[in-house]
């Protein structure tokens, strides 16, 4: 019998907000004047629009995990980890979820402590998902091909996760999708792991500098990885939680000491499914990405037009 194991519980869910509203003191000013134009999502699995939502717990090292599961309508084409930022839960990415789900990846998301990318969950689920023990709702088969990816320190996480399958030699590890990553310990080398000389995409969505992606600190572990793209970083009116969109709170907004931007949330739903999609067949869409850093003209359309845009304003991840 495995051992149930909830990040839901009241303990941490008070801890996190104790964390934001001491952070509500020092951010007040910005905060105060930072609303979001979304509508409020309230949205859950039980009001899916398309595909299926699906609250199913995993089993990893002997404990269940609470983890939500989003199934698209058609062929499933790889599994791929999005796993939530600090202080944040699955329910705060289900717009994203839901938009790398309808290109045709199974998506999954642990409701975790984030903390520092939580290593030693990560190791245990690489681990799991390495034995293939891992087991989808609905009857469904669990993916030969994955694609790990989260925001913030979920993104630490998901390297992690992918460093971990590379050391057990799991073969079909297709990439990484990261949207605005904040690294800690650990990350420069998993993210190389993953990489492996340029040889598998390592892709990222990042915001502007700011205290809280502890200003683009995972941009070094970028540029290090010997690829001539690595992906796009929103501008102008970006914002650390544009990820989260209509599915951001109080506690975002407060932590980020800013509201996520429509226009920015819709870029990187875009680009984000986009890449997972072709991550998972092997493929390149070449409308949504650049042969390298050289700016404009070695970038697909879909691109270029986000560099042109006078805002919000995008710009290439330095790899120099």
């Amino acid at each position: 019998m495995a051992r149930r194991v909830s990040y839901r519980s009241a303990v941490l869910r008070l801890a996190a907000v104790a964390v934001a509203l001491g952070a509500a003191v020092a951010v007040a000013p910005a905060a105060a004047t930072a609303q979001s134009s979304f509508p409020s999502s309230g949205r859950g699995c039980a009001t899916a629009a398309s595909g299926t939502c699906v609250e199913s717990p995993i089993e990893v090292a002997g404990a269940e995990r609470d983890a939500v599961w989003y199934l698209p309508d058609g062929p499933v084409s790889a599994l791929m980890l999005l796993e939530h930022g600090f202080s944040r839960s699955c329910a705060n990415l289900d717009g994203t979820a839901r938009a790398i789900a309808g290109q045709g990846l199974m998506v999954v998301c642990l409701d975790e402590d984030m903390t520092a990318g939580n290593p030693a969950l990560a190791d245990d689920l690489a681990d799991a998902l390495a034995r293939r023990t891992v087991v989808p709702p609905n009857g469904l088969p669990l993916p030969q091909r994955y694609v790990v990816g989260g925001h913030s320190a979920g993104g630490h996480f998901a390297a992690l996760v992918g460093a971990g399958l590379v050391e057990r030699g799991y073969p079909d590890l297709a990439g990484a999708v990261l949207f605005d990553p904040v690294a800690a310990e650990g990350f420069s080398a998993a993210v190389r792991s993953v990489s492996a000389g340029g040889t598998r995409p390592v892709l990222s969505i990042a915001a502007s500098p700011s205290v809280v992606n502890l200003f683009d600190n995972s941009f070094g572990a970028l540029a290090s990885l010997g690829s001539g793209f690595v992906g796009v970083q929103l501008l102008g009116g970006s914002c650390h939680v544009d990820v989260e969109g209509e599915d951001t709170d109080l506690i975002g907004i407060v932590g980020a000491a800013c509201a996520p931007d429509p226009v920015n949330t819709a870029r990187l739903r875009e680009l984000g499914g986009v890449w997972a999609r072709d991550l998972a067949a092997g493929t390149r869409t070449e409308t949504h990405w650049c042969a390298d850093t050289g700016g404009v003209s070695v970038c697909g359309d879909a691109v270029a037009t986000m560099l042109l845009g006078a805002r919000p304003a995008a710009a290439l991840i330095p790899v120099r």
